[in-house]
């Protein structure tokens, strides 16, 4: 693979901002920070209604002729502007997800309303008591004819105040090991039944624990196959740990290398002039580029039909360290400025905000301790650290 440093969109950077100059209002970043929800339902309809969502997807599943690497650019410009598209990059993990797995008549009702911004799907993967571990699911699903009936409860499913479907992980089988008896469904959230309530974070995120009482879905939603739910989680997971939309604008380190360039140190100085300073800074920069390159090749092996499940999990794993690492430094080096929080705050505050966002990094998508599990048994090929239970 060719690492050559080279702005691939760059002839449709113009465009892109002029698209955001137009579309986007700078008010929406403060409402994702005051509400915690990293979902603007006015942004993702317009996406959707100008073709920028399925831009580079199968035609005969709701692609349109809007060129991808523009809309791309597009997705890049409304992420240097401060937007996070929480509820899209979900919605297109699961509607990949479906495109491998699902049966024909679930890939035409769901992928096309997706790709028009008129479905908006979360994950109820994780539940109380089971951290990490999806594994460990007990959500109940039992099938009823041509349904099936679900009880039990998800924790941290995000957006779900303000989506359309759920992507459930629920228990079909209590007499194989827990891996055997799973499989995914598809609900609605504005069925009978559900129960979203708010949850916020040490981060300033809201997310939910949901509930589910007697929730029926139709088995035309059943994603995979009945109790194969654990080789669909390995297909989501894969979309999970690197090949969803990538941010713009320049890094937390980049900005705050562009500040330090003119904020004085203890002795009246340019804080990068001191070397220590410098040296930390470009050690962070090793750091970020590092996890871009990993980045790039996930994408490019998803790019050519591959399933890049150890290149995610190697991406996920440095990055997210990464950002822990980063905010340790950045703390230590901005001192009290870094706990002042918004406009108080150097950067608006960015450097409070990744602070406190920072130690669940390491927990959402897979932990630490399970990539390194994959990146050793299917990479390096050494034995398994744990039986599968």
């Amino acid at each position: 693979m060719d690492f050559t440093e080279h702005d691939s969109l760059a002839e449709f950077r113009k465009a892109a901002t002029a698209w955001a100059d137009e579309h986007v209002d700078p008010a929406w970043v403060d409402l994702e920070h005051t509400t915690g929800t990293h979902h603007n339902p006015e942004l993702h309809a317009l996406l959707g209604a100008q073709g920028l969502l399925g831009a580079g997807w199968p035609a005969q599943y709701g692609g349109t002729d809007v060129d991808p690497a523009y809309a791309l650019a597009v997705f890049q410009e409304i992420g240097a502007r401060g937007l996070r598209m929480d509820g899209w990059v979900t919605t297109e993990m699961v509607a990949r997800t479906i495109l491998h797995v699902a049966t024909e008549e679930a890939k035409q009702e769901i992928v096309p309303a997706a790709l028009r911004g008129e479905v908006v799907i979360v994950l109820g993967y994780t539940e109380p008591g089971s951290g990490s571990d999806v594994a460990a699911a007990k959500m109940r699903a039992v099938r009823d004819g041509d349904e099936w009936v679900v009880n039990g409860s998800k924790m941290f499913t995000s957006t779900a105040h303000m989506a359309t479907h759920v992507f459930l992980l629920t228990r079909t089988n209590t007499e194989v090991s827990k891996h055997k008896g799973l499989t995914l469904l598809l609900a609605r959230l504005d069925d009978p039944g559900v129960e979203v309530q708010p949850v916020h974070t040490l981060g300033g995120q809201r997310t939910n624990a949901t509930f589910y009482s007697d929730v029926r879905v139709p088995d035309t939603l059943r994603i995979g196959d009945v109790d194969g739910g654990w080789g669909v989680m390995r297909v989501a997971l894969v979309h999970e740990r690197g090949t969803a939309t990538a941010p713009g604008g320049p890094t937390l380190v980049e900005q705050v290398a562009a500040w330090a360039r003119s904020a004085p140190g203890a002795d009246g100085a340019p804080l990068l002039d001191d070397p220590t300073v410098a040296e930390q800074l470009a050690r962070l920069a090793i750091d970020e580029e590092v996890g871009r390159l990993l980045g790039l090749k996930v994408r490019w092996v998803a790019s050519t039909g591959g399933m890049p499940g150890i290149e995610g999990s190697m991406q996920k794993l440095h990055s997210s360290e990464a950002e822990q690492r980063r905010v340790d430094v950045l703390t230590d080096l901005l001192g009290e400025q870094a706990l002042l929080a918004g406009d108080a705050g150097p950067l608006h505050g960015a450097v409070e905000w990744a602070l406190r966002k920072a130690p669940v990094s390491t927990i959402y998508g897979g932990s630490s301790e399970v990539m390194r599990e994959i990146v050793a048994e299917r990479r390096l090929g050494l034995p398994r650290s744990r039986p599968i239970g």
